[in-house]
């Protein structure tokens, strides 16, 4: 989705998106840095946007999102019905979801919805954790593009830290059972897929992001540090070279 200079959020508020591989933290690091930074934080009210605006439940809006648990089969299945060839385009076929006027949707409707979504918020500053955001917003000027990754034997021991202390990976508190490695390696997948299927990228490319930071070994505090630090200079280079372009 391209943003031009015309998107730059008003009074400078930063934009930051965050990737983050299970067990690396993003459902915790992603809020505090907005609250450090004052800016809202975009993961549930996504889906619920999107759900508003195609005519479906928030139910089947999750289903299609791919922060939700419970995408993964839908997800897989969806990439198994395509030809290889077809991953990265818009020919898939309907979801089996309905809209308001009775049409069945296809998923790349859902995705086209989310971006634009998320183009929404990008205009007024805010977090945005997964949803492929440093993609849809590559060409945004004041965008902070943040991978948070680390080996998978740390991520799945720091997952289990966080399930012990209450948290769950989707931030919205832990599951009955702790974290075990099937699913650390069935997130991983979906996620990837996710963003493969309808992006042809790899969310694990260095190359996508500004930071790339190692949520198993830094603390906490030290990645909120980090990220609400860069995400503040960014927004401030861009906000200066955005009244350079206005005085011309």
């Amino acid at each position: 989705m391209p943003v031009d200079s015309d998107d730059v959020p008003r009074g400078g508020a930063p934009v930051v998106t965050v990737s983050a591989a299970f067990g690396a933290g993003g459902a915790v690091v992603g809020p505090a840095v907005a609250d450090r930074l004052g800016v809202p934080f975009l993961d549930r009210a996504i889906p619920a946007a999107v759900a508003a605006q195609i005519g479906c439940s928030l139910e089947e809006a999750l289903r299609h999102d791919d922060r939700d648990p419970g995408r993964l089969e839908h997800l897989l299945a969806g990439v198994a019905r395509l030809p290889l060839a077809t991953l990265g385009g818009w020919d898939a076929p309907p979801s089996g979801t309905a809209g308001r006027d009775g049409r069945l949707l296809c998923d790349h409707e859902f995705v086209e919805e989310t971006e634009r979504v998320i183009g929404g918020f990008a205009r007024t500053g805010g977090v945005v954790l997964g949803r492929a955001a440093a993609v849809v917003l590559a060409d945004h000027p004041a965008a902070l593009h943040v991978r948070l990754d680390g080996d998978r034997r740390d991520r799945l021991r720091h997952a289990r830290l966080l399930w012990d202390s209450g948290f769950g990976e989707d931030g919205e508190g832990r599951r009955d059972e702790p974290p075990t490695p099937r699913a650390l390696d069935d997130n991983d997948r979906a996620r990837t897929a996710y963003v493969r299927r309808f992006y042809r990228a790899d969310p694990a490319s260095p190359s996508l992001y500004h930071m790339v930071l190692d949520g198993t070994v830094l603390s906490m505090f030290a990645c909120v540090e980090l990220v609400a630090r860069a995400a503040g200079d960014r927004a401030a280079a861009a906000g200066r070279r955005h009244s350079r372009l206005e005085q011309a």
